[in-house]
Order: structure tokens, then C-alpha cells, then sequence
């Protein structure tokens, strides 16, 4: 549909690698593309590029950081007749392995400790395959693919947010504003939820011209409460449920998880919180 707007356009294999500045104001952004370094200008800047984003980077933004102590390391283990149908994670004492089925193979992510991809290393794979089997038995049969660290991506787990969200001619939203933790798989869902809060607080705005800092900051005044939120959980179930270390504690699941097995109704509970958010929004914007 945005095709169909006269102003819209997408400007494919174009790499931000810096912004522009006038008078201290961002003024557009400079991007690497097939032909070369292109410069692009614009009244507003909107920093969207992720956790390792280089708008909040030039901007000078300050990054608060909330420490957690695990990393994921992902792979690709296929799939087989017979496998269970309805899988997400396997947790027991502590580790924690996610399955995400993608139709043909699955794509797995296993919880280490914050820094542990080196002790991984020097165990060796052996040791690494029977802690993935320990959790999901039925993988047995197939866990030898993995013969190689070339086939198993370290994601280093972050979880920050930046103190400020915009500046004169910047605003960040999603990774760029906000690095969420992979649980839950709510990044996405708060970035899209950043996006439709910024359109439906500045879209009309701009079409008069440019939006001040006090504008712009009514986005982060909107979107910063649930952002913190959801960060602090994930925090706490890093810190204090799945750490990636081995558990002493006789029971496998933490109270919560026991407390959703024993009360089936509960558990669309969770999954309304990770799909729809602690502050949902609806496209209002006008239409360009």
C-alpha cells in the first residue's frame, strides 16, 4: 500500500553509515549503496537500525545498560516425521533450550552463561550435544549435524534502552531506542508498537513542516513505560530463572511455569502480555 503514496519511497541495499548535520541538527543521513556514498536529507531523521544502531551512535545518545547474564547460541537442527507438534522451549534447573519451527528444520537457541561461548568451545561439541539431548531426548537421532562450531552462532544477549530518544531532526524507536532480550520474541512487537505511536503523533504534524524536540519526545513519553516494563522482566527471568548455568534446586520449573501447569486457564495470560503488549496501539495517523 505505501506504493501507492506519491511521496513514499524504498531505497533498497542503502546502508546507513553516518548522519548529516546543520547547525547541530540532524539533517539526513549518508548511506552506502551499489553506485557509492549517497547523501540523503530530510526534515526528520527516524533512527530505526537495530541494536547496533548508528543513528543513537552519531547522535551521542547515552545508553543505559541492563546487564544480563546469559548469551544464545543459535543453530539449525532439521526436522523428522514424528517430532512433537507443539514446541517452543524445553527448561529444567536452570537451561534453557528454544525451538522455533520453520517448517523444515528447526532453529534452535540454547542458553549459556554471559561469556560462555570459549568454556563451550573447550568442552567440545560431544559435551554440547548431550546438554541439548538432556533437554529434548528426541533430538538424539539427529544432534550429530551439528559437527561443526561453523554451524552455531553465538547472539550476544543485550538489554538497554538510550536515556533520550531523539534530538533535532532524530527520533530512534525499536532496537535503536530499546535492545530487548530474544525472550519472549516481544522486540518485534514493541518496535511495530513504536512505529504506530510515532505516525499517530507526528504523521499529521509533518505534513505541516517540521516536528520540534517536544514532539518528538511525546513519542518516548508514550512508549518508554512499557519498554521498561518488559525489560525488567526479562531481566528478572535471565537473573533469576534461566541463567544458563546449572540449577541446584530440586524442582526443574520455576513457580510461575508450575503455577500456569496447574491452572490451564491461565496460560493465554503470558501470551497475550508477549503478543499484544502492556500498552497496545492502533494505527490512528491520517492517511498521507
Amino acid at each position: 500500500k505505501a506504493k501507492e503514496l506519491p511521496s513514499f519511497a524504498l531505497r533498497m541495499q542503502h546502508e546507513v553509515v553516518d548522519l548529516l548535520f546543520e547547525d547541530n541538527r540532524v539533517a539526513g543521513a549518508r548511506a552506502k549503496t551499489p553506485e557509492g556514498e549517497r547523501d540523503i536529507y530530510a526534515d526528520l531523521v527516524i533512527g530505526a537500525d537495530g541494536r547496533h544502531a548508528i543513528t543513537n551512535q552519531r547522535a551521542g545518545f547515552e545508553i543505559q545498560e541492563l546487564g544480563v547474564p546469559i548469551d544464545v547460541l543459535w543453530m539449525h537442527i532439521s526436522k523428522r516425521d514424528g517430532d512433537p507438534e507443539q514446541l517452543l522451549g524445553f527448561f529444567r534447573h536452570g537451561k534453557l533450550l528454544v525451538l522455533l519451527n520453520r517448517d523444515d528444520y528447526f532453529q534452535a537457541g540454547f542458553v549459556i552463561p554471559k561469556g560462555g561461548i570459549e568454556t563451550a568451545k573447550e568442552r567440545g561439541l560431544p559435551a554440547l550435544h548431550r546438554e541439548i539431548v538432556s533437554l529434548a531426548p528426541f533430538l538424539e537421532d539427529r544432534i550429530a549435524e551439528l559437527d561443526d562450531w561453523s554451524k552455531i552462532k553465538l547472539l550476544t544477549v543485550q538489554i538497554n534502552r538510550l536515556k533520550k530518544w531523539c534530538r533535532e531532526g532524530l527520533l530512534c524507536i525499536g532496537d535503536s531506542a530499546h535492545a530487548m532480550s530474544p525472550a519472549g520474541g516481544v522486540g518485534i512487537n514493541l518496535a511495530l508498537q513504536d512505529a504506530v505511536a510515532t505516525a499517530n503523533l507526528l504523521a499529521a504534524k509533518l505534513k505541516r513542516g517540521q516536528v520540534s524536540l517536544a514532539d518528538m519526545a511525546q513519542v518516548q513519553r508514550r512508549r518508554e513505560w512499557p519498554t521498561r516494563l518488559i525489560q525488567a522482566m526479562q531481566a528478572f527471568i535471565h537473573r533469576s530463572v534461566v541463567t544458563g548455568c546449572e540449577s541446584k534446586s530440586a524442582d526443574s520449573c520455576p513457580f510461575l511455569i508450575r503455577l500456569l501447569q496447574w491452572f490451564p486457564a491461565l496460560q493465554a495470560l503470558p501470551a497475550r502480555f508477549v503478543g499484544i503488549g502492556p500498552r497496545p496501539e492502533h494505527i490512528q495517523s491520517p492517511k498521507a
